[in-house]
């Protein structure tokens, strides 16, 4: 499965531990991405200084559903999921 080009929703919802460009502290859950732009595109994509979590993300069916809001709610619920208690 290729990326839905403008959906973003992999660099809004889930957190993001390790530093990116912009945000040394990575970024909480439901923050967006300081390197996505207006079109919900990836700055940095392809690019060293990208998180190693962000490059080893790939699109599944299962997470991107059918749509961007879809894609977002399942990796919310996701996240919440993972959270420690």
């Amino acid at each position: 499965m290729e990326c839905r080009i403008g959906c973003g929703a992999c660099c809004v919802a889930p957190s993001i531990s390790s530093p990116i460009p912009g945000m040394p502290n990575g970024k909480p859950a439901g923050v967006r991405c300081i390197q996505l732009d207006a079109r919900n595109r990836c700055m940095i994509f392809g690019m060293p200084e990208r998180p190693t979590v962000c490059r080893s993300l790939k699109p599944e069916p299962e997470m991107c559903g059918s749509d961007a809001i879809e894609a977002m709610r399942t990796i919310a619920a996701w996240e919440m999921a993972s959270a420690p208690l």
